[in-house]
């Protein structure tokens, strides 16, 4: 089954210091396991350790491998603690796995889900059957951490491994509604919160140890040490680019604004005053200062529950590589977000979709993958030439061709095609997103078009090169070899 979508559409969407041309790329999401289906997919993991095995997370209480083989036929259980998580609420069950840096060795790694009486998150540590690499020990469970939750909802559930070998967790604010529990400005509570602790060193009674450059560590005002960041309503799904290691967030947002964030250490994210970038508590005075906004806020029109993604860092779908790739859970629809390092870029809807988006993951690869609720696991693709879909699309006004040859060594050539007479700029940019050569910039006149790019100093590697014309902007890879 697959879905196509060949004419990227702009969302309107509020973003500050974005260019909101508008994207013509071809790419398509297929079931990439046709013989595999779950029930209420959470999550997707790999566990690093070379196997190239991929990891589902069920919602009620179930872990899932198998082969990362398209034509794989069936999946086995890795865990199975439903008699432990409670799923009753919408929100609640098993929501996370994350493996060790070094579970290759020790076989440890760690979940996040909800449990009852009293309702509470848990953060566990888990091994491997050291007879049986796809089966875990479920005796064999560590509590780490532990925290009350006033409310069925708003539970994160998030973790994950950051470049600095420390587990961040994403922990909502209790749940109910307009943060009725005070916890999104309350630094001596644990929720509304991403943490950051070591679960390789404990220290006094607890399982895991506090970073030295936490924000609070050491304070006298009661806040919790174990806080990184702040002032988040529900944050769904996060992910550190592996290039850049900024960490991306997803944050839920109540009324009217869903919201996607770079979390910073110490950063305050603003709930309840902010819901993205407008005020939400008027009683409040709605002070701003100190707050971190959001890179990018969208509205109902286009969803109303965000699912925070990963940057595209895959070799799969090269017009993607280096933009930050999300969506929405009730909406279905997709984006690209593109930033600089200072500001975004572009914020591109890719792909309107009947998907209840749950969750991304990515392979060993760094390929993307959705977890969806119709229970398939879905993945990116370009576009083939020779679809029988593409027939029926009329010619584009304008058009940007394969660079040739590709790979090249010494130049190579660019053809463009515009229907009118137009200012285009043709330029090249390097994977993190920094502009390394202009080729073209100026008027050019209806018909086709050719450029040729030398790249002087460049090292090997992949660019991209992106035409910018009044009807659009187009991108294509291409691979410099020396």
């Amino acid at each position: 089954m697959r879905i196509h979508f060949l004419t990227c559409v702009i969302a309107a969407l509020w973003v500050t210091g974005c260019s909101m041309d508008p994207v013509q790329a071809q790419f398509e999401i297929e079931v990439a396991f046709a013989n595999l289906r779950f029930t209420r997919p959470v999550d997707l993991q790999h566990a690093g350790d070379g196997s190239g095995r991929l990891f589902v997370v069920e919602q009620a209480g179930v872990i899932q491998v198998f082969a990362n083989d398209p034509s794989v036929a069936s999946a086995s259980v890795f865990l199975d603690i439903e008699d432990r998580v409670d799923d009753r609420d919408n929100e609640e069950g098993l929501l996370g796995l994350a493996f060790h840096p070094d579970f290759a060795n020790n076989g440890f790694f760690y979940v996040d889900y909800t449990a009852s009486n009293p309702s509470r998150t848990v953060i566990a540590r888990y091994q491997v059957d050291p007879n049986d690499p796809n089966r875990a020990d479920r005796n064999s469970e560590v509590i780490v951490l532990e925290t009350g939750q006033p409310a069925g909802n708003h539970n994160g559930g998030q973790i994950a491994f950051g470049p600095d070998d420390f587990l961040y967790i994403a922990l909502g604010d209790g749940g109910g509604s307009d943060d009725m529990f005070g916890n999104g400005q309350n630094r001596s509570t644990l929720l509304g919160t991403i943490l950051r602790i070591d679960v390789d060193n404990s220290f006094n009674d607890r399982n895991y140890g506090i970073p030295a450059d936490n924000p609070f560590v050491g304070g006298t005002q009661g806040f919790r040490e174990e806080i990184y960041a702040y002032g988040l309503r529900n944050p769904w799904r996060f992910s550190f680019d592996p290039v850049t290691d900024l960490l991306w967030t997803g944050d839920v947002g109540q009324n009217s604004f869903e919201e996607i964030d770079i979390v910073e250490n110490g950063g305050n994210y603003g709930w309840n005053t902010m819901e993205g970038f407008h005020c939400f508590s008027p009683s409040s005075g709605c002070n701003q200062s100190g707050l971190v906004l959001p890179v990018v806020e969208y509205g109902r029109s286009e969803g109303r529950s965000v699912t925070g993604g990963f940057v595209y860092r895959g070799p799969g779908v090269p017009e993607l590589i280096g933009q930050y790739i999300y969506g929405d859970f009730l909406s279905g629809r997709i984006w690209a977000l593109e930033y600089d390092g200072q500001q975004v870029v572009q914020n591109t809807e890719l792909l309107n979709t009947s998907l209840g988006i749950a969750s991304f993951g990515v392979d060993e690869n760094n390929e993307l993958y959705i977890c969806a609720f119709d229970g398939r696991i879905h993945r990116f693709v370009p576009t083939s030439s020779t679809n029988i879909g593409e027939a029926a699309v009329p010619e584009a006004p304008v058009r940007l061709h394969p660079n040739h040859p590709n790979p090249f060594h010494d130049t190579t050539t660019i053809r463009f095609d515009v229907s009118e007479t137009s200012r285009v700029n043709l330029f090249v940019y390097d994977l993190l997103g920094r502009q390394v050569a202009n080729v073209v910039e100026g008027v050019v006149t209806a018909g086709e078009h050719t450029a040729t790019f030398t790249p002087r100093g460049l090292p090997s590697g992949a660019y991209i090169f992106r035409l910018d014309t009044p009807q659009g902007t187009f991108t294509k890879t291409m691979l410099l070899l020396k």
